[in-house]
């Protein structure tokens, strides 16, 4: 990924709403959720909703599709990932980053002594 995408994506998820919002469609899977039942579930009113969604949608981090007569709004998984591994890029110097494995992951202050 790239820094343009990338700020992009972080700027769209800088806001609470559309946070909740990325945050409900990952656990919905790629099933996802009609704007209804995600602004039933955040508690947005949807004419609110759907400004967010636009602005999600535009940062290439929600994927909408029309089922019927409703549009249903899915996380786009291959972005969220696109977006961790670029911010995790150069962690750990180049090292696997992993709870187990903190020999490369140790903040520097952390390993200063006083």
């Amino acid at each position: 990924m790239d820094t343009k995408p990338a700020l992009a994506a972080l700027a769209a998820l800088a806001q609470e709403s559309r946070l909740a919002t990325f945050r409900l469609l990952v656990q919905a899977g790629p099933a996802g959720l009609s704007a209804t039942k995600i602004a039933e579930a955040i508690g947005t009113p949807p004419s609110s909703l759907s400004f967010h969604l636009k602005e999600l949608t535009y940062a290439n981090l929600v994927i909408p599709r029309q089922e019927g007569r409703f549009i249903i709004y899915a996380a786009n998984f291959d972005t969220m990932n696109q977006l961790l591994g670029f911010l995790t890029e150069n962690c750990c110097g180049g090292n696997p980053c992993s709870p187990t494995n903190s020999s490369g992951c140790e903040p520097i202050a952390s390993s200063q002594t006083s």
